[in-house]
Parts: C-alpha cells; sequence; structure tokens
C-alpha cells in the first residue's frame, strides 16, 4: 500500500507560481512512476504531467507544456510540480497519482493506469 500527500496548493494571482509537492510512503517510490492530474469543478479529471521511476523521462499535458515542470527526488520520496505563469484555467483540485502498472503508447496519462492517489490540493488563479 502507499499513501500520497500533497502539498502546496494554494490562492495566486494570474502570472504567479506554486510549487506542489507529493510525499510518497508506504513504499519506495523509485519503483512507482507518477503523475499529476487536475480537476476543476464539473469536468472530467485530467492528465497534467507524469515522471518515470528514475526521473529520466517525463510528458507533459500541451495545456501546460513550458509552464509546468515535472520533478522527482527518490531519495525523499517525494515529486514536485512546479507551476509557473499560472492562468486562471488552471484553477482546479490538482491529484497525485502513482502506479506501477505496464502500459502501451499515451498509456501515461489515463487516470485508469495509476493505483494509488492523493487526497488532492486546491490550487485557485485569480484574473
Amino acid at each position: 500500500q502507499v499513501q500520497l500527500v500533497e502539498s502546496g496548493g494554494g490562492l495566486v494571482q494570474a502570472g504567479g507560481s506554486l510549487r506542489l509537492s507529493c510525499a510518497a510512503s508506504g513504499r519506495t517510490a523509485s519503483t512507482l512512476g507518477m503523475a499529476w492530474f487536475r480537476q476543476a469543478p464539473g469536468q472530467e479529471r485530467e492528465f497534467v504531467a507524469r515522471i518515470n521511476r528514475s526521473g529520466g523521462i517525463t510528458n507533459y499535458a500541451d495545456s501546460i507544456k513550458g509552464r509546468f515542470t515535472i520533478s522527482r527526488d527518490n531519495a525523499k520520496n517525494t515529486v514536485f510540480l512546479q507551476m509557473n505563469s499560472l492562468k486562471p484555467e488552471d484553477t482546479a483540485t490538482y491529484y497525485c497519482a502513482a502506479g506501477s502498472r505496464q502500459y502501451y503508447g499515451l498509456g501515461y496519462a489515463s487516470a485508469s493506469t495509476y493505483d494509488y492517489w492523493g487526497q488532492g490540493t486546491q490550487v485557485t488563479v485569480s484574473s
């Protein structure tokens, strides 16, 4: 079993930055692929970014590419999401996810690929 705890959300003005953290416990994080998803009110959960077990491969949703950066510190069992140039449309609850399932193609962007989820952290961007 893996427990994920997100932190770092908050209220920020458009153009500002936030850094989200996701601390994993219960299993060594380096054995897990990890990702960030987000969900705005009334919308489906959507993929934001993912990072492979070693941290050598990252992928991003087109909507945030060039503005967000995912990274990980396996020694600290923590994954980060640095969010810059935030826009009002980035407002959502952000969820950390982890898993070790095999997938094909763009399967890393599917919520069903991940077995473990955090409780979410709210990010609100004001205009």
